[in-house]
């Protein structure tokens, strides 16, 4: 059987492959999942996206709290690196701050100076038309239809010498993917693997310095 022909949202590679996995839980619809042979990143076809509208509904029903230990400590993988790397005073943005912002104000409270943005829920462009030391997003690339387009975005925003900390869950082998509970949320369509990282690192020319097991640290030359 001949597939129609996929595209990479991240490097734009155009694949003939059969889908890596066809989700067959009924309420995800079938859904397919494609492994890039260039950029070694897992996305889900656009076909299979929900609407902004039924995205919202999800998000909407996130109960994070910045008064909440649990998310706190959660959230402190992706300060800890702008905390050590960076001198108290910095400049920077928390990306897909989500309806319950709480990076932010941890940030500041240490000492930062980070803003919130988020298409939903703080959606002031003219924060993304000025230049950052650092630029966080936690749990927010899983979510992106066109990853590309926000790395575009994202980079130039950064100055010389600043962070970008991308907080996500990345799959290791198709066995344990097929096993994921992370793919079941029908809003996750993006999958970063290490291989995906490297390859962001060498297309826009910021060095990967730092790989967690969710956290990915990035600094501009």
């Amino acid at each position: 059987m001949k597939h129609q022909p996929i595209c990479c949202p991240l490097c734009l590679q155009t694949t003939h492959d059969e889908p890596w996995l066809v989700e067959t839980r009924k309420y995800l619809q079938g859904r397919e999942h494609y492994n890039c042979q260039r950029c070694k990143l897992v996305f889900v076809p656009e076909k299979f996206h929900v609407s902004d509208d039924e995205a919202l509904a999800i998000y909407d029903q996130h109960d994070n709290k910045p008064n909440d230990p649990g998310y706190r400590k959660f959230l402190s993988r992706a300060a800890e690196p702008v905390l050590r790397l960076l001198p108290k005073g910095s400049q920077g943005i928390d990306f897909g701050s989500g309806p319950g912002p709480t990076l932010s104000i941890m940030l500041n409270e240490s000492g930062m100076h980070c803003l919130d943005y988020d298409i939903f829920y703080a959606n002031i462009p003219e924060r993304l038309q000025q230049n950052y030391d650092f630029i966080t997003s936690t749990e927010v690339f899983e979510h992106l239809p066109q990853p590309r387009q926000v790395l575009d975005q994202l980079v130039p925003l950064l100055n010389a010498g600043g962070l970008l900390v991308i907080m996500t869950q990345r799959p290791k082998t198709i066995e344990r993917y097929q096993k994921w509970n992370y793919i079941l949320d029908p809003t996750h369509i993006t999958f970063f693997r290490d291989e995906t990282f490297q390859w962001i690192a060498t297309h826009w020319e910021i060095e990967l310095i730092e790989l967690h097991k969710d956290v990915a640290v990035f600094r501009k030359a």
